[in-house]
C-alpha cells in the first residue's frame, strides 16, 4: 500500500515539474487562452477517507486478479452510493448476479478459447463416424456392449462402473481403479450423464462424448477438469434402483 502511494506521489511530482518547464506560447492578437485548473492531489484526511480508499484498492485488486481490465467506474461508484443511501438500484439482485456471471464467462471464454475450439473440432469429426450417435442436445455416444435389463429414468438411482478422460487421454476419475462401482441419483449428476445413462439398459456399456455445456461448463471441476472441457466417459450400467414411492 505504501509503495502504491509513493508511486502516485512521484507521478504527480513528474507531472507538475513537466507543466512548469513547458515553454509558454504567445496567443494571437485578439485571442485569449483559458487556463486549466490545476489538478489537486487527493488527500486522505481521516480514518474514514483512508478506509474508503482501502476498500477501493481491495475491490480493484480482487477484480483485476480475476482478469478484468476495466470497469465503468462512474456506475461502480453510483452502485456503492445507491446501496449506502438507500436509493432504488437500477437492477434486481438476480439481474446483478447474471451480469456478473456473464462478464466472467466472457472472460473465461477468451482465456480458454483454444480448449473450446478443440472440443468443437473433435465433436464435429467424431459425429461422422458410423458407430457414433448424436442426440438433439449434442451428446454423442457409442454402444460398446448392449444390455437387456431395466432402463432407468431420470429420477432413479443407478449403480455404475465408469472411467472419465479428457480429450488428450488424461484420466481424471475411474471406479474401476477403486474396484468399487458408484451409486447415485441420476438427477444429481452432470446433464450429459443424466441424459446418456437413461439410454442404457442394465448390463450395457456405452462410451459418451460430452460437450462442455453438458458437463462442467465454464467452471470446470477442481484441478483435473479445466473449464470448457469436452469429456469422454466409458460407463457400464450395473444396476437400476427405481425411486421408492
Amino acid at each position: 500500500m505504501k509503495k502504491i502511494f509513493l508511486v502516485a506521489l512521484a507521478s504527480a511530482a513528474v507531472f507538475n515539474a513537466t507543466a512548469q518547464t513547458k515553454p509558454k506560447t504567445t496567443p494571437a492578437k485578439g485571442k485569449t487562452t483559458a487556463s486549466k485548473p490545476a489538478v489537486k492531489p487527493v488527500a486522505l484526511k481521516n480514518k474514514l477517507d483512508s478506509a474508503s480508499y482501502a476498500f477501493g484498492l481491495a475491490m480493484g485488486n480482487n477484480l483485476k486478479s480475476s482478469d478484468l481490465t476495466s470497469l465503468n467506474y462512474e456506475l461502480l461508484s453510483k452502485a456503492l452510493k445507491d446501496v449506502f443511501t438507500g436509493t432504488a438500484p437500477l437492477m434486481t439482485e438476480h439481474a446483478s448476479q447474471s451480469a456478473i456471471n456473464n462478464i466472467f464467462e466472457d472472460l473465461s471464454k477468451q482465456k480458454f478459447g483454444p480448449s473450446i475450439k478443440e472440443g468443437e473440432t473433435f465433436l464435429a469429426q467424431n459425429k461422422t463416424k458410423p458407430a457414433i450417435k448424436t442426440t438433439a442436445s449434442g451428446l454423442q455416444y457409442e454402444v460398446l456392449t448392449p444390455g437387456t435389463g431395466a432402463q432407468p429414468k431420470a429420477t432413479d438411482e443407478v449403480t455404475v462402473h465408469y472411467k472419465g478422460t479428457l480429450l488428450n487421454g488424461s484420466e481424471f476419475d475411474s471406479s474401476y481403479k477403486r474396484d468399487q462401482p458408484a451409486t447415485f441419483g441420476l438427477n444429481q449428476v452432470i446433464p450429459g450423464w443424466t441424459e446418456g445413462v437413461q439410454l442404457m439398459k442394465e448390463g450395457s456399456k456405452y462410451r459418451f462424448f460430452i460437450p462442455y455445456k453438458l458437463a462442467y461448463g465454464a467452471r470446470g471441476m477442481g484441478n483435473d477438469i479445466p473449464p470448457f472441457s469436452t469429456l469422454i466417459f466409458e460407463v457400464e450400467l450395473v444396476k437400476v434402483n427405481p425411486k421408492q414411492q
